[in-house]
């Protein structure tokens, strides 16, 4: 989804010349140098932070006292553990109130506090004593999680860590989040991540306070939820032939290729899932993309299809299948999209969104509803006949009477219907929750219209998109840094707030086979994202959270989940001189870095040139090799440019 469009543009323009691409630029002009580490380096930043003297030093012997809840079982064990595996202390948890000398207390409000609501904290840490006040058992856990960070990055560790003292600053915070919808999307159709693996995600995401894992479940290139009743979805549908190299031009796959690359979630799995997450206090929404996106399941039941010969289609494996060079909307040299003239699909997706119903808990289905290409639908006279009979007048009504439809199916079972911005084109009724990703306009028009509205705008969420310069990258058709996330704001200037439902980060995965790289690809912008959906508007600031990032990254380290450096890495700008010379300028996003640099085919360090104005490459020169360092030390990567590169760019 929203990704077939990048394959195109990456042959047809430059990554710097995209309308979305940020404009980092100047970068180090806006932002100054970051500040010294201190002792609090809470991510996302707190409502309220009140330093106090002195610290806490964690006992040998550690008592957590804790409400007798099941709903707090989770709270009291991630403690327990988190507490126990670094330390070597011994923890222990009492419940009810036989635990007054406790050394770690949660408790909830008899009164609730009305500036906490579901999920705000007061935390406390005094020399004696650490309080945890919440009204619900999510903000316990939140300020569970808040308490973890305060404590020396080694407390990430999975193993015992000898002579670190093990102690929190002495602190009074108060902390409710901004919005509540704070999620993230993770692609598991692109590329299939296993049930271990979503759990990962989960653990990494829970650190910053999100609370929604957006699944999107089926597209073009697998179908991973068993729908009892068509075994063929994940028998065909959720299996594809191996790829590697660049999504979207692999050679199309011969017959005679195994398909075994893939897999799916059975209902089991998805109800283990569901669980886990609950525990950690994180909704699973699922979404089935139709009507476009949806080879796997056409592949698998090509009677779905409006189109002669869908018998014969395949579940997609990287190959190009969306023409884009005339824009939105796509046009299909593989018909992807499912039939909204043949009631089949209608019963169809009756079963399946029953299905899905019955095992997500979560008030919402999303049904997706974006890049349905038109032109088969065009030519079908099954579509023909139902733009007569409905009065229907172009196929942006065409698709708004599939939306419709849709809608009624989802909200017959007792759920509400989301879809992303498109879904607008078909006049659906204010009922219909959007999802905005093409910028803020579409989120900002349909909370006009008195639409629930979560903002999830390509332009600062979108993960999937280049964080660094394409030399370094997956290539993708946009860039965006960690600077340009950080400016998210998911309320509108002049839209009524009660209407955006909050805000998500999304990572398409087509370039992303591996939760390893996930983890790389959302790291740290979700740290971004997370503080743009929890922390006061007008408590964010970019020095202050680069600041905390840095010390976040040791701590991902030491956690051993992989995160992406691109912060640090020089940002290339190419230009001519009036005698044609290539001119070449070299930025950094963050201040207070120095750049090294070489023509001469060496790997330079502090003592080669330092970049102090615009460079002329020698006339020879074949590779311009960069580096990045804060004071004495090497902080960034080594860049290998190729002069041809440049000289590329510089024509464009």
């Amino acid at each position: 989804m929203k990704r077939l469009f990048l394959f195109v543009l990456c042959g047809l323009i430059s990554v710097a010349g995209f309308s979305q691409a940020p404009n980092t630029e100047s970068a180090a002009e806006l932002f100054p140098s970051n500040p010294l580490p201190t002792e609090i380096a809470i991510i996302p930043e707190p409502v309220s932070v009140i330093k106090q003297d002195g610290h806490f030093i964690l006992p040998k012997n550690v008592v957590i006292q804790s409400p007798a809840s099941a709903e707090l079982k989770q709270v009291s064990s991630f403690l327990q553990e988190r507490l126990t595996t670094p330390t070597g202390s011994y923890v222990s948890i009492v419940t009810g109130h036989t635990g007054d000398h406790a050394q770690i207390r949660l408790l909830l409000n008899e009164k609730p506090n009305p500036l906490l609501g579901t999920e705000g904290y007061q935390l406390t840490v005094k020399a004696n004593q650490i309080l945890i006040r919440a009204n619900k058992p999510a903000g316990l856990y939140y300020g569970a999680q808040s308490l973890v960070q305060l404590f020396p990055k080694e407390i990430e560790s999975k193993d015992p860590v000898s002579n670190i003292r093990w102690s929190a600053p002495c602190v009074e915070i108060t902390d409710y989040p901004r919005v509540g919808w704070r999620g993230l999307m993770l692609d598991v159709a692109r590329h299939f991540f296993s049930k271990e693996e979503v759990k990962q995600y989960i653990n990494a995401m829970v650190r910053y306070k999100y609370n929604l894992l957006h699944l999107h479940l089926t597209d073009d290139e697998g179908w991973r939820i068993e729908i009892k009743g068509y075994p063929k979805l994940t028998e065909v549908g959720a299996w594809s032939v191996k790829k590697t190299g660049e999504f979207g031009n692999f050679i199309p796959p011969t017959a005679d290729e195994p398909r075994t690359y893939g897999g799916f979630y059975t209902q089991e799995d998805l109800k283990e899932l569901i669980q886990y997450a609950q525990d950690r206090f994180v909704n699973i929404m699922p979404e089935i993309d139709v009507p476009g996106h949806s080879l796997a399941a056409i592949a698998s039941y090509p009677e779905l299809s409006c189109t002669p010969g869908a018998e014969n289609y395949r579940v997609r494996s990287g190959e190009r299948i969306m023409d884009w060079s005339r824009g939105a909307p796509p046009t299909a040299l593989v018909d992807n999209t499912l039939c909204p003239a043949n009631e089949k699909v209608y019963s169809f997706l009756d079963t399946v969104i029953t299905q899905v119903a019955a095992l997500f808990p979560f008030e919402y289905i999303h049904m997706g509803g974006d890049e349905a290409p038109f032109n088969f639908w065009q030519k079908s006279d099954a579509i023909k006949a139902l733009m007569q009979k409905e009065g229907l007048k172009n196929m942006h009504q065409v698709q708004g009477y599939f939306e419709k439809r849709v809608q009624k199916i989802v909200e017959s079972k007792g759920k509400k219907f989301m879809g992303w911005d498109e879904i607008m084109d078909g006049d659906l009724s204010p009922s219909a929750a959007v999802m905005s990703w093409r910028g803020m306009k579409y989120g900002t028009d349909a909370a006009m219209k008195g639409h629930e509205v979560v903002m999830s705008p390509s332009t600062y969420a979108y993960l999937d998109y280049m964080q660094a310069d394409q030399i370094t990258e997956p290539r993708v058709y946009a860039s965006l840094r960690l600077s340009k996330a950080y400016e998210f704001d998911p309320i509108p200037a002049g839209v009524d707030p009660k209407y955006i439902k909050g805000g998500q980060a999304n990572l398409w995965t087509e370039q992303v086979t591996n939760i390893r790289q996930a983890e790389y690809m959302t790291w740290p912008r979700g740290m971004a994202i997370a503080e743009s959906v929890w922390s006061p508007k007008e408590k964010k600031n970019w020095e202050n959270f680069f600041g905390r990032v840095e010390q976040h990254f040791q701590r991902l380290d030491i956690a051993e989940t992989k995160y992406a450096p691109s912060v640090y890495d020089p940002i290339f700008k190419v230009s001519r001189s009036a005698d044609k010379q290539l001119v070449i300028e070299l930025t950094t996003e963050v201040a207070g870095l120095d750049i090294y640099y070489s023509f001469d085919n060496s790997f330079p360090d502090r003592f080669y040139p330092k970049y102090t104005e615009k460079l002329n490459p020698p006339k020879d020169a074949k590779m311009l090799r960069v580096i990045t360092y804060r004071g004495k030390q090497p902080i960034g990567r080594m860049m290998n440019m190729p002069i041809e590169e440049l000289n590329k760019r510089a024509r464009r």
